[in-house]
């Protein structure tokens, strides 16, 4: 497989680049690696492919700030993949290309087919179902093929007809001084065609409005900001078209107890000052149950122990992080009668210890 390069690289612009910058550099290389221009060439195919990639992450805010934190890998372990072809990145920057080209850039198929919208859903997860995964179902509502039609637009027993203004092309020409400017037709909205007797149901869309169940498979590990791809269920395609993805985007609750840092479990249990100062063994909480940790003699406030591969696991390996416990040392606010006198012998004998220890310095040094 080879290694992507560097998005920053591959737009030729500095880390800091604004929004302005990235749109200019990609208009450039667009413009030089349009397969239009450059047919059957497989090289200039792939640095198209590898320039609208570059450009769909940068010019997105969350992406970029991803992509420059966690490198490709981060965007990977949120669903994203890069574009299916060249109808995926036409079906995208389909604006864009208006502006560079004055029409869509997108070589479109005789009879007017495009690749359905991608979907977005916001999944909510419970802190130990984003832990461990879970199998959900979820209802979304999108366009799908008109049954009665069959998502052509047509009433049954009629046809489309060639667009008199363009003549099947989708796009005009007029000229501007020494140039001849292609633009999209007004008449068919550059599909090329028309159709003369609408379906009834969809009014000639070819596609209704409707909805469905979806199962999804949550991996184990995904944190807030997941990004699942779904391929082909997002919305089907207009007159034949591929359907489009469904992107579930998770988000995670806070736990009362467990906190994540990567794939490490934070977490942090409170102990006596005897405890503290005696030691003893205590059950601790983990994600697969209760464990039992040895507190040693003389453990000290904010002290960190570690339960080897009890945390997380991760997308990528699936091999569990850590689990860090920080000790909190609890003083109490009052005491018996019995237990100041108590602690004011052991105060006492602190004191001694310490005259003892200075008595012995001081004889040392002379």
């Amino acid at each position: 497989m080879t290694e992507k390069r560097d998005y920053y690289e591959v737009l030729n612009v500095g880390r800091d680049a604004s929004e302005a910058d990235l749109k200019k550099s990609y208009r450039k290389l667009a413009i030089k690696y349009h397969p239009d221009k450059n047919p059957g060439d497989p090289e200039s195919e792939e640095k198209f492919k590898e320039a609208a990639e570059a450009y769909d992450v940068l010019s997105d805010s969350r992406k970029r700030r991803i992509y420059d934190q966690y490198g490709h890998e981060g965007l990977e372990g949120r669903g994203f993949s890069g574009f299916r072809g060249f109808e995926d990145i036409f079906s995208n920057f389909g604006d864009i290309f208006e502006d560079f080209f004055g029409f869509s850039g997108s070589r479109r198929s005789s009879d007017g087919s495009r690749p359905g919208r991608d979907l977005q859903y916001n999944m909510g997860l419970d802190f130990m179902e984003a832990v461990f995964g879970a199998d959900k179902e979820i209802d979304i509502e999108k366009m799908g093929r008109c049954p009665d039609c069959g998502g052509d637009g047509r009433r049954e027993g009629t046809d489309v007809e060639k667009c008199p203004e363009c003549g099947g092309s989708g796009a005009t020409l007029r000229s501007q001084g020494f140039f001849t400017l292609q633009t999209k037709c007004s008449r068919c909205r550059g599909k090329g065609f028309h159709i003369p007797h609408p379906c009834k149901k969809c009014r000639g869309r070819g596609q209704v409005a409707e909805k469905k169940k979806v199962s999804v498979s949550i991996p184990a590990g995904v944190d807030t900001g997941s990004r699942l791809r779904l391929t082909g269920e997002g919305e089907d395609g207009l007159r034949g078209g591929p359907p489009g993805d469904l992107y579930v985007v998770i988000h995670v609750s806070p736990h009362d107890f467990f906190h994540r840092e990567n794939t490490d479990v934070i977490c942090q249990v409170e102990i006596s000052f005897l405890q503290a100062i005696l030691g003893d063994q205590i059950e601790v909480p983990t994600l697969d149950g209760k464990k039992a940790l040895k507190i040693p003699r003389g453990t000290q406030h904010g002290d960190l122990f570690m339960f080897r591969g009890e945390g997380i696991p991760s997308l990528r390996t699936r091999q569990r992080g850590d689990q860090k416990i920080y000790v909190g040392v609890k003083i109490p606010k009052s005491v018996t009668k019995k237990q100041e006198r108590l602690l004011k012998e052991f105060k006492k004998l602190e004191s001694k210890k310490i005259s003892k220890k200075i008595k012995k310095i001081l004889k040392s040094g002379t």
